[in-house]
């Protein structure tokens, strides 16, 4: 079979500066922002006719910073310690022979701008600012909710949340609209399973702040903000 070229139709703006602390999955920080930008070729307001009635969107996008050239039948999932291999099909690793992600979120407005064109404002976003959108499709509660599924080994996690502890005078330095998110972010638990030293100092990039954390027994405490 010939191979074929996609291109990005837009690029998705969120508050996550780097992949580390990123949530593991859509929706696992439901109040998440993102402002999906068309490229000036789609942003035609036609493409768009209908979409106001959908609640959630399916994106389809472009792992665009874990390119490989190479690829490898198994990966080592963080959730089961780093140190399993599992095939890359029964993962959502980044790192597949086509770097295409899928993501579900939450279609919270339409905005029509003089710049940008007509933008779509999301939540629940698990995405790298920048990433580019290869598709966008309405989910269809009727034909993509299958609550009798079987997640496999990630069943073992969808429970799993850490304690997050703040302390107010560190609080008082993320923006009140940006607090709850980085909340979400830290209690879903962004250090690998394999990491297991309580002393060791984690480092997260999120709106323009370096947000300093160590993890033990079940708790994320922050223990260091710097505004970049």
């Amino acid at each position: 079979m010939e191979g074929f070229t996609v291109s990005p139709i837009a690029v998705i703006r969120t508050d996550f500066n780097e992949k580390f602390g990123i949530p593991r999955q859509s929706g696992r920080a439901p109040s998440a922002a993102g402002r999906i930008v068309f490229l000036p070729k789609y942003r035609d307001p036609d493409a768009l006719r209908g979409l106001e009635g959908f609640s959630h969107l399916w994106l389809i996008f472009d792992f665009s910073e874990s390119h490989r050239k190479e690829w490898s039948p198994t990966v080592r999932p963080p959730r089961l310690g780093g140190n399993q291999r599992i095939g890359v099909f029964a993962s959502r690793s980044p790192f597949r022979p086509n770097p295409l992600g899928l993501s579900c979120v939450k279609l919270e407005r339409i905005v029509r701008t003089d710049s940008e064109g007509t933008v779509l404002e999301v939540s629940g976003c698990d995405l790298l600012d920048g990433t580019p959108i290869i598709d966008i499709k309405p989910y269809l509660p009727y034909a993509d909710s299958r609550p009798d599924a079987a997640g496999g080994y990630a069943d073992a996690f969808t429970e799993h949340s850490l304690r997050v502890e703040l302390p107010e005078e560190l609080a008082a330095l993320i923006p009140e609209e940006k607090r709850q998110t980085l909340l979400e972010c830290l209690a879903d638990d962004p250090v690998p399973s394999y990491q297991h030293d309580p002393q060791r100092v984690y480092s997260m990039r999120y709106a323009g702040l370096d947000v300093k954390f160590r993890v033990s027994e079940g708790k994320v405490t922050v223990i260091g903000i710097e505004i970049q």
